[in-house]
């Protein structure tokens, strides 16, 4: 069994990851039963792979800004979506996790069509496996002030330059308004640009 601890800083901005290999479905759960009353923490486990993370002030203020302004694109853009934010995706004995955010298009579906997860702390060794397991179409990472997107294929995940699920949305202005530094603003100048272009 190896334990990494990928972050030994104790910033409020830094989140602490610890990472444990080698453990079994039933361990999982017993760790993740002693977690149960701890609040800002989260338990990833993948094919015997365990992440610990704690949720920082910071990752809580972009994923909330993300959320705003998707659901500010899918309202101009009239797209029905169906949002399931965080909620647990299991495979018995092989993986759960929670993504930051996740939707489903047009119609509600048991996999959503998307996921985004915001990276404070990089290095997890089970990044995109763990999304690979339930199938998830489209996956985005908001890591070092950007967006990293990937498409399911049939041989994996493969870096894509723009949403295929959503392939109007102006990511470039997405990502600028995340950097904002005033949530009201991001939000009217992601309106403005967004009605803009229609």
């Amino acid at each position: 069994m190896v334990q990494t601890v990928d972050n030994p800083t104790t910033s409020p901005a830094v989140e602490q990851r610890f990472t444990c290999r080698g453990l079994t479905w039933h361990q999982f759960k017993a760790i993740q039963a002693s977690f149960e009353d701890v609040p800002g923490v989260r338990l990833f486990y993948c094919e015997g792979v365990l992440e610990i993370v704690g949720i920082s002030k910071p990752h809580e203020a972009v994923q909330s800004i993300i959320a705003g302004l998707l659901l500010l694109y899918f309202e101009v853009k009239e797209v029905e979506f169906f949002p399931s934010g965080s909620y647990s995706q299991i495979i018995e004995g092989v993986v759960e996790y929670q993504s930051d955010l996740s939707y489903c298009c047009g119609t509600d579906k048991d996999v959503p069509d998307l996921c985004i997860e915001v990276v404070i702390t990089s290095g997890s060794p089970i990044k995109l496996q763990k999304y690979r397991l339930m199938g998830v179409p489209e996956v985005w990472f908001w890591e070092d002030g950007t967006l990293q997107l990937y498409r399911f294929r049939e041989q994996g995940y493969e870096p894509i330059a723009s949403s295929e699920l959503l392939p109007e949305l102006d990511l470039s202005l997405l990502k600028r308004c995340i950097l904002f530094a005033s949530p009201l603003e991001a939000l009217k100048e992601f309106r403005k640009g967004i009605s803009s272009n229609d």
